[in-house]
Parts: C-alpha cells; structure tokens; sequence
C-alpha cells in the first residue's frame, strides 16, 4: 500500500513538473506524435510567435494591441466567436496593426466535447462572425484537446491547428512580472507563445508585454503572427489531419 502510495505520488510530481516547466524534450515528443498539430516551428533563426487567447474585449484588448505598437510586435489573436459578435471595430484595429485573427470556437469550453455536427457549426459561425474566411486559417481547440474527428474537419474546411510551445499559466498568475519572466526562461527559437485577452483584468497581459516584448528584442528575437513565423521558417507540416486514437492534449491549460 505504502509502495503504490509512492508510486502514485511520484507520478504526481512528475505530471505537475512536465504541466509547469514543458520540458523541450516532452514538447517534441508531443510534437512527433501529432505531426499535423502546430506546436512550434524548427529553426534557428530568432523568431518567435505570439498568440492571444480568448478576446476581444473592450477593455483589454485596446491595452495589448498598444504594447504591441509600441514594440514593433505582430500576433495572432484567436479569438472566442461570443466574444468578436459585437466588436467589429476591434477586429477591424487587429488587422490594421499587421496581426491576423484566428479561430478560437464559439464559447471558452472545452471544444472536444462538442459533437461533431456541433462543433462544424461553432468553427463555422466564428469563421463568419470574425471574418476569418479569406486569411491563413488557424484554429486553437479551447482547453488544449482535440481528437482525431476535430482535425478532420479542420482539415476540411482548410484550418490547421495550433497549440503552443511556451504557456506561462497566465491565467493564473497575477503578476506581469512573473509572467514575463516565465516566458522569457521558457522561449527558444521556432516557439509559439500563449497568453490572454478576453476579460478587463487581463489587461495584466499588456503589462506583461511591456516587460517582456523589449527583453526579448534585446535578445534579437523577432516577434510574429503564427503565419510569419511558418513562413520565414519555410516550415512544411506533415499530415494536415494527424492520426489521433483519442483526445489529446497539448502541454499547455
């Protein structure tokens, strides 16, 4: 009793310091296993790619897009379809900063336990709602999984999908400070970095860039849309749909 005790402990730790750290090595395990899932891209140049998660919001929003300008920085917004009904304008001042909107589902919930006739209409609906229809195609599944099913359809519609290599619990953490100094210990050249829009008190997340977009300039970063960075690395994916035998998740929420 006392030796599983252990055994089941261990395995906690290890799955707590693996869910935390994302060790590189276990990201590219991840990786290989899921060849059409985008969690970072091969290179050795320095460039990386911000994404930003579950806007817009009135409030919010305009703070990062201004810590981008002053930066020089690009993201990617994936964006919640409940959230983009109603802010055109937002939308409108996302593409007109040089940074590209994605597809993030209709609701903040796990879209892996959507149906599939569900989860069509839902991808579909922000397709619309956001404009997405004539730009690179990206989807974020909420939560981190998908299953074999979802990329089918992804693939069908002509997304590709995007996790991330580089999480810094933002959601979590209240401090600018802490989430920059995460990131700025985890990043690596080819990484694709998740933080958080969405709700007023993430307007965190643009304190956070004003620490960490100029550390990461010093550093001779670049920092990009998930499409700029595919294509400066020249990278080719392959098997758009990835064989998946049940959900998975990517080391990140």
């Amino acid at each position: 009793m006392i030796v599983a005790l252990i055994v089941v402990m261990s395995a906690l730790v290890v799955y707590a310091w693996i869910a935390f750290w994302q060790p590189r090595a276990f990201l590219r395990l991840v990786a290989s296993r899921f060849p059409g899932v985008l969690y970072y891209v091969p290179t050795h140049e320095r460039v990386v790619a911000l994404t930003i998660d579950d806007g817009p919001d009135p409030t919010s929003t305009p703070a990062i897009l201004d810590s981008l300008q002053r930066h020089a920085a690009r993201a990617t917004f994936f964006t919640i379809g409940t959230r983009a009904a109603g802010h055109r304008a937002l939308l409108d001042r996302i593409r007109s900063g040089g940074h590209e909107v994605a597809n993030h589902c209709w609701t903040d919930s796990p879209s892996v336990f959507l149906t599939p006739a569900r989860f069509e209409r839902e991808l579909l609906m922000v397709e619309s709602c956001a404009g997405i229809a004539h730009e690179p195609k990206w989807f974020r599944p909420g939560f981190g999984w998908f299953s074999r099913r979802m990329l089918a359809q992804l693939a069908a519609h002509g997304y590709r999908c995007c996790l991330g290599s580089v999480y810094p619990h933002d959601t979590k953490l209240r401090s600018a400070a802490l989430i920059s100094r995460y990131v700025r210990a985890r990043v690596f050249p080819g990484a694709i970095i998740v933080l958080h829009d969405g709700q007023p008190d993430r307007i965190r997340t643009a304190e956070a860039l004003d620490r960490l977009l100029p550390a990461l300039i010093r550093r001779g970063y670049d920092v990009v849309t998930v499409s700029e960075l595919v294509a400066r690395a020249g990278h080719r994916p392959r098997g758009a749909a990835a064989s998946v035998s049940r959900p998975a998740r990517a080391p990140r929420h």
